[in-house]
């Protein structure tokens, strides 16, 4: 088995494809980028150089993954999300002049295993987004989001915690919370810098 290329997306021959990767019309993918079996890239997605995706990913249409971006297996990617790449943007410098590539280095999002980026969200980069974390349609991430967050707005923040399957989890009784899904459970833990994120007790 290999990958499909539709006749009109763009690849570059230094990019790595896995079986059963699928890239759709007018989709670009840029030298040295790398992606895992199984993925989908939709219509007018772009891959940038170098990027690294995982296996079963989804990008869907017009969603722009700009380099160093790194994408751990089964991530989705919205319609006309954006993963950006630079913290200090700038087309020309303070002399006027305009910037080139060897002006500016760039800084990348990271999405971890089994996250979901909703339609036409923001990741600015630098920013890690956790495993399996939920970022709402819309919203503009310029914060590391925790395993399993639920976050919205702009800027995004954390309005509660889902499980695997993307669906809010709930205290119970005893102030665990479950996932009516796989019944995994998991508890709320506030660190030392009053950073609150969720561990997994059956994983």
């Amino acid at each position: 088995m290999s990958a499909t290329v539709k006749a009109t997306a763009q690849v570059a021959d230094s990019a790595r494809l896995g079986d059963g990767t699928t890239v759709w019309e007018l989709a670009q993918i840029r030298e040295d980028a790398v992606l895992g079996e199984q993925c989908i890239v939709g219509r007018g997605a772009y891959v940038g150089s170098g990027v690294r995706i995982g296996d079963r990913c989804k990008l869907q249409n017009h969603a722009l993954v700009y380099e160093p971006a790194q994408l751990g297996d089964g991530v989705f990617v919205g319609p006309a999300a954006v993963f950006t790449n630079d913290h200090l943007p700038r087309a020309v410098d303070p002399d006027g002049a305009l910037k080139r590539a060897s002006d500016w280095e760039p800084v990348g999002v990271t999405v971890e295993t089994g996250a979901s980026i909703g339609a036409r969200a923001v990741c600015v980069a630098p920013v890690r987004i956790g495993r399996w974390a939920m970022v709402a349609a819309g919203a503009v991430v310029t914060t590391d989001v925790p395993d399993h967050a639920l976050v919205v707005g702009v800027p995004a923040r954390r309005i509660g915690w889902v499980d695997r399957t993307g669906r809010r989890l709930e205290p119970d009784a005893d102030g665990v919370l479950r996932s009516a899904h796989d019944h995994r459970t998991y508890v709320e833990v506030t660190l030392p810098d009053g950073t609150q994120v969720l561990e997994e007790q059956d994983a």
